[in-house]
């Protein structure tokens, strides 16, 4: 089954969103601000008898801790060798960009670590979970019932909402008289950072102020992906307001100057096209499979069509065969040949790799 409505819909909402203008807030973030992971190991109890084996002392120990703890203990390790109910797990909880406070709560991401044939039915047992480094504080505690999202994926689980978190996970310290802006993967270039750079500038003095030119600037371009702002003494008293405003700033997509992209994510098969991308003519065969044509004859009969059979899809334009192909021909081509999404992210590589293809190619793995 294709995915082009799919792709084609979120062109459509993507090039919508962009045709209402975007914000700094949408391209950038503070270079304090992140995503932090917190991890843990931990227990998945009640599983139907797909769990790891009790023999394995892995399991055998830490399971016989929670029996002990919870007042049944166990006098001897082999008591367990039959146990398949339970499983030892990685946990992992993703904090966004914007931290976390006591009491709120995430959806984390549980694992099978040794040989477990499937989390279904199981319980995340109570398992600390702390910054990803040695020693690391304990930051949440996770536990709840696990919901399969991938059946094919039955040793991969998530416990919605979780994670309940202890101690604040703060990314986004406070700012001083200067601090740095991030643009996201996605817009990364000198390009865009200039275009952002000077608006800010323009949209914090005012287009109808004194002269810019004569002002020192507020946000500089650092590199790439590096935008230093620069808080004016007037706006020191009330740096909270100063970082809404610049935040908010109106960015208009066209002074980016963005490439066109192929944005691929092999593991779930999903291609996003941007509408701008091109490919220089080509002709397209794939394995066994062949392009049917079905053309009315002269006197057309539903009964009688003549049919012309072709293993190559030909991807131009019809103006001229030097043009370079838009994204819809490209679109055509694969519909014509009927392709699965892992065959089409084959040939993207393909076109990719022969320099065919008029794009950046972005695997998101």
């Amino acid at each position: 089954m294709h995915r082009f409505f799919p792709l084609l819909l979120s062109l459509l909402c993507a090039r919508a969103a962009l045709a209402g203008g975007t914000t700094v807030a949408e391209l950038a973030r503070i270079e304090s601000q992140g995503e932090s992971v917190l991890w843990g190991v931990g227990l998945v109890l009640g599983l139907p008898g797909t769990g790891d084996s009790g023999k394995d002392l892995a399991l055998a120990r830490p399971l016989a801790e929670v029996l002990r703890n919870a007042g049944v203990p166990v006098a001897d390790l082999d008591e367990l060798k039959n146990a398949k109910t339970a499983a030892i797990v990685n946990v992992r909880c993703v904090i966004p960009e914007s931290g976390a406070r006591p009491n709120d709560t995430f959806d984390v991401t549980v694992s099978a670590q040794l040989n477990a044939k499937s989390l279904k039915g199981g319980t995340l047992f109570l398992v600390p979970l702390r910054a990803p480094v040695a020693g690391g504080a304990v930051y949440a505690i996770a536990e709840g019932q696990l919901t399969i999202d991938d059946p094919e994926t039955p040793t991969v689980a998530r416990v919605r909402g979780g994670a309940r978190v202890m101690k604040a996970v703060n990314t986004s310290a406070g700012v001083g008289d200067t601090f740095n802006l991030i643009l996201r993967p996605p817009f990364a270039g000198y390009a865009a950072a200039s275009a952002i750079s000077g608006t800010i500038t323009g949209e914090i003095y005012g287009r109808t102020g004194p002269d810019i030119a004569s002002l020192p600037p507020i946000a500089t371009v650092v590199d790439d992906r590096t935008i230093r702002i620069d808080v004016p003494p007037a706006e020191r008293a009330n740096r909270a307001a100063f970082i809404a405003d610049v935040l908010s700033v109106s960015i208009d997509p066209a002074l980016l100057k963005l490439p066109a992209q192929v944005v691929i994510n092999s593991q779930s098969g999903a291609i996003v096209v941007t509408g701008d991308v091109e490919i220089s003519p080509v002709a397209i065969t794939h394995k066994d499979l062949t392009i049917t044509t079905t053309i009315p004859p002269p006197v057309a009969t539903p009964a009688n069509p003549l049919i012309e059979t072709s293993r190559w899809a030909r991807s131009g334009t019809d103006v001229s065969p030097a043009e370079n192909a838009r994204l819809t021909d490209l679109l055509a081509a694969f519909k014509q040949l009927n392709l699965p999404a892992a065959d089409q992210i084959t040939i993207l590589q393909m076109l990719h790799r022969a320099g065919q293809l008029q794009a950046r190619l972005v695997m998101d793995e």
